[in-house]
């Protein structure tokens, strides 16, 4: 399946596994009127084109005490090899953070973090800041979630 040759029943595949993945085969199969073994090999298909990357269960932060979401927006001093190689070791050693993304623009990377409690996200943050050197460092928290979605525009492919 190529970008361009992925078929509409896979679309409405990847549409029906996007909103819940939890669901049996049969309903996925009733819902884009296919039988369940053609719709299994389509689902296997996708999997192993790489078109789906995993099937995981989210929860609900708040109800697992993570209550604050803040966002980082940082540079780092030093770009070579050795130095980023420890930034991303030290990012992926912490838990916290739930997206990692290199960036352009005035920082050089943007972290997502959900974490307890504000006293907490202040230790947490000190402890980056004690272990990697930073020239931009800047959090702003989240008030309100207003979007925030798994599901990805199908529509491009």
């Amino acid at each position: 399946m190529k970008k361009d040759s992925v078929k509409s029943i896979d679309k409405k595949i990847l549409s029906s596994l996007q909103k819940d993945a939890t669901r049996s085969l049969s309903e996925i199969s009733k819902e884009v009127n296919l039988s369940n073994t053609p719709c299994w090999s389509r689902i296997k298909k996708l999997q192993n084109r790489g078109y789906i990357k995993s099937r995981v269960a989210l929860l609900e932060p708040k109800k697992i005490n993570l209550g604050v979401t803040a966002f980082i927006f940082l540079s780092v001093g030093q770009h070579t090899p050795e130095e980023l190689k420890k930034f991303v070791n030290e990012i992926e050693a912490r838990p916290e953070v739930t997206s990692f993304y290199r960036v352009s623009g005035d920082y050089d990377y943007i972290l997502k973090v959900q974490i307890e409690s504000i006293e907490k996200y202040d230790e947490f943050s000190q402890g980056l800041i004690g272990n990697i050197k930073f020239t931009n460092f800047t959090t702003s928290f989240c008030m309100s979630e207003i979007k925030d979605t798994t599901e990805l525009p199908l529509k491009y492919i």
